[in-house]
């Protein structure tokens, strides 16, 4: 048997344990990954998008939307307004005319994510509802949104 330099052996691995080293590191980049695509910011905040003069814009609001109500103002004309914590969104389709639906998309269940060009969008698999009516504009969906009651009073838009 040849005489193997120790040295040499220890500086320069044999291919198993390289390969072994990649993987590892590999599945720790991809678990890290993973980790932040799933996290978010569960701060409530209230935020804005904006768009073209012609679009309809959608606000995320960190209140309830129940007896304690939405400022008017807070919900755009031919958009809306997302309140995550009661599961709503609230319209205004055209001015002074308040409409509210659950937030939560009928086909799989996740989150709307914006109120935008006169339809209430769902990030998850596309579906699009109307903003006056809750329809479907656009599936995978095949259910309307459920309807709210709305009632103004003053300049807040209570929902039930």
């Amino acid at each position: 048997m040849p005489d193997v330099d120790q040295d040499a052996t220890a500086a320069h691995p044999d291919r198993r344990t390289v390969i072994r080293g990649a993987g590892v590191v590999g599945v720790a980049a991809l678990g890290a990954t993973a980790l932040a695509a799933c996290g978010g910011d569960s701060s409530t905040s209230t935020s804005t998008a904006s768009s073209s003069s012609s679009a309809a814009t959608s606000t995320q609001a960190s209140g309830s939307g129940g007896d304690a109500g939405i400022a008017k103002a807070d919900i755009p004309v031919g958009g809306g307004t997302i309140i995550a914590a009661s599961k709503t969104v609230v319209t205004q389709p055209k001015a002074g005319e308040f409409k509210a639906f659950t937030s939560i998309c009928t086909h799989m269940g996740c989150p709307v994510a914006q109120v935008s060009n006169g339809t209430i969008d769902c990030n998850c698999h596309g579906s699009q509802y109307d903003i006056a009516t809750g329809a479907v504009t656009r599936g995978p969906a095949t259910k309307p949104l459920a309807p709210k009651t709305v009632t103004v009073k003053g300049d807040q838009v209570i929902v039930t």
